[in-house]
C-alpha cells in the first residue's frame, strides 16, 4: 500500500486512502505480533526457558536483585509446559519487583524426568494475611492448573513470599491436585 501510494499523484483521493490501508494493516501486523507474544514469547525459541528467565530478570532487576538457578532441559518441554512454565515465573518475579520490598529474590527452575518444580523467593515484607489474591496470583494458578499442574503461594517464618510450582513434564501425567504444596 505504501508502495502504491507513491505511484498515484499526491492530489488524488486514492493516495489518501492507500495511506490509510497502509496505517492500517501497520496496526494490524502489531496487534498480531502481540497475540503471537502472548501465545509463546519469541525468548523461549531464542534463549530456552532457563535463558529466557535469566533475560527478563536481568530486565527487571532494580532494587531487586534476582538470581535464576537451573539449566535447559537435555530434552525439549512440551511447548505449553515451558510457556506455562516462563509465564508463572516472569509473574512471580514482576511481583517480587512491585510489592515485595525486599532486596534478593532467587528463581530456581529444575527439570525432572517426571515434572518442572519452580520456585521463587524473595526476602521481602511477605504477604499480608488478609489479602485478597490480585490477578497477578490468580493467572498463576490458573496458568499451571492448565496444564495439569499445581501453585502454592506462602510467607514462611523467616519472612519473604515463596511462589512454587510444580507442573508436569508430560501433559499427559498431570500432577496429584490432592497434594498440599
Amino acid at each position: 500500500a505504501g508502495l502504491a501510494a507513491r505511484q498515484v499523484p499526491p492530489e488524488s483521493a486514492a493516495r489518501g486512502l492507500l495511506g490509510e490501508i497502509d496505517t492500517e494493516v501497520t496496526a494490524s501486523l502489531a496487534d498480531v505480533r502481540r497475540l503471537v507474544e502472548d501465545l509463546r514469547p519469541p525468548a523461549l525459541d531464542e534463549l530456552g526457558l532457563v535463558g529466557a528467565v535469566r533475560s527478563r530478570a536481568a530486565a527487571l532487576a532494580g532494587q531487586l536483585e534476582i538470581d535464576v538457578v537451573g539449566s535447559e532441559p537435555p530434552d525439549p518441554l512440551p511447548a505449553a509446559i515451558e510457556t506455562a512454565a516462563y509465564r508463572i515465573v516472569v509473574e512471580a518475579m514482576t511481583n517480587a519487583v512491585r510489592h515485595s520490598g525486599g532486596t534478593h529474590c532467587t528463581v530456581s527452575i529444575l527439570v525432572g524426568e517426571d515434572a518442572v518444580e519452580l520456585s521463587v523467593r524473595d526476602d521481602g515484607n511477605g504477604l499480608k494475611p488478609d489479602r485478597t489474591p490480585g490477578v497477578g496470583l490468580r493467572s498463576m494458578r490458573e496458568r499451571a492448573v492448565e496444564v495439569g499442574g499445581a501453585l502454592l503461594v506462602r510467607s514462611p517464618p523467616e519472612g519473604g513470599t515463596v511462589v512454587s510450582a510444580t507442573l508436569p513434564r508430560n501433559l499427559e501425567r498431570p500432577i496429584d491436585q490432592a497434594d498440599p504444596r
